[in-house]
């Protein structure tokens, strides 16, 4: 008798599949970055998805300066404010937390996330830090950043969700320097990417509960014969005898969705503060009007409606020319059917 084989089913990636800690998602690495100090980081929230008509300014593509229609999804983009900055350290064992300065002036609202310093000495705090880069002991430098979204209707909370932004380019006193002067002020996208870039879009992914392993892993249906008493979506078998365990690759149920997943290399189409010429009548289903600035990606990001979406300069791109899009129609027609 033949022996008989196929291709496991469903990726092993990203094991154990559980849920996330939480909705914010973060980043361990950063894309290499040797201009002027910038920020490399921004986040958003999903609207949802909708089409342009565009040119195609792929080089060598089929379509090449001709009209195509390119699916797109929209990320509102309200400011963003620097509440803190934070210095790290690094040795064998990794980045640890040095010292930090946190604004004068903070949100009310941001108490509601985190206890906010009180009799907070800044200039003590300031010198530590200008100290710290003197002696060479910062390693990287981030801001402590976080979103306003009292300030758009489409998503029902006002309690900021929190993260933390590199700031790259330069040494590390040209970068302290840049960071000083973003301490409790406002950012928006375009201090961080500009349109026709490519982006790492990152975002924790819709949640589906606890699934079997066919959904969860596609794996057969068991056959007529092998199925008496409904059990056709029932593992055929658990592994071997020896090793005398359940190894951790057989498919089983569980935690389906509500995971970090991050896209590369998303093209940017669009930055506006326009909010009127994107919103459909009747505004985005779950969502409602845009009041704030948007950016348009092309093609979908992980999650669903109202999650919040980090955005990243592409990492794994390589050398590219960044070429402004030519959109030549944005479709605002109703999405209630």
């Amino acid at each position: 008798m033949p022996k008989i084989n196929r291709p496991r089913r469903g990726s092993l990636a990203y094991s154990p599949r559980k849920r996330a800690k939480s909705p914010i998602p973060k980043y361990q690495s950063w894309p290499h970055y040797d201009g002027v100090p910038v920020l490399q980081g921004f986040a958003g929230y999903k609207v949802g998805m909708t089409h342009v008509i565009m040119v195609d300014d792929h080089k060598n593509s089929p379509t090449e300066g001709k009209e195509i229609m390119v699916p797109v999804t929209v990320i509102e983009i309200p400011s963003m404010k620097v509440a803190a900055i934070r210095a790290y350290s690094k040795d064998t064992y990794g980045k640890h937390a040095l010292t930090e300065v946190w604004a004068d002036q903070l949100d009310t609202v941001l108490g509601r996330r985190i206890t906010l310093p009180k009799d907070y000495d800044k200039e003590t705090a300031q010198k530590k830090f200008s100290d710290a880069v003197a002696a060479g002991t910062v390693a990287e430098i981030y801001a402590v950043s976080y979103t306003q979204p009292a300030i758009i209707s489409g998503v029902p909370k006002k309690v900021p969700d929190l993260m933390e932004i590199k700031v790259g380019g330069g040494d590390i006193n040209k970068q302290w320097e840049f960071a000083k002067g973003l301490l409790g002020k406002e950012v928006s996208l375009n201090n961080v990417i500009q349109t026709g870039a490519y982006a790492d879009i990152t975002a924790i992914t819709t949640g589906k509960g606890t699934q079997g392993a066919v959904k969860r892993w596609g794996i057969a249906l068991r056959k007529r014969k092998h199925s008496v008493g409904g059990k056709e979506r029932h593992l055929g078998t658990l592994g071997p005898w020896n090793p005398h365990h359940v190894r951790w690759q057989v498919p089983q149920m569980g935690q389906l969705g509500f995971q970090q997943r991050t896209e590369f290399n998303k093209r940017i189409l669009r930055i506006s503060e326009n909010a009127s010429e994107i919103t459909p009548a009747g505004g985005f289903l779950h969502y409602g009007v845009l009041k704030s600035p948007y950016v348009l990606v092309k093609g979908s990001v992980p999650g669903p409606v109202k999650r919040l979406v980090r955005i990243r300069p592409a990492m794994r791109l390589g050398e590219h020319i960044v070429r402004m899009p030519t959109l030549q129609f944005v479709s605002v027609q109703s999405k209630q059917g």
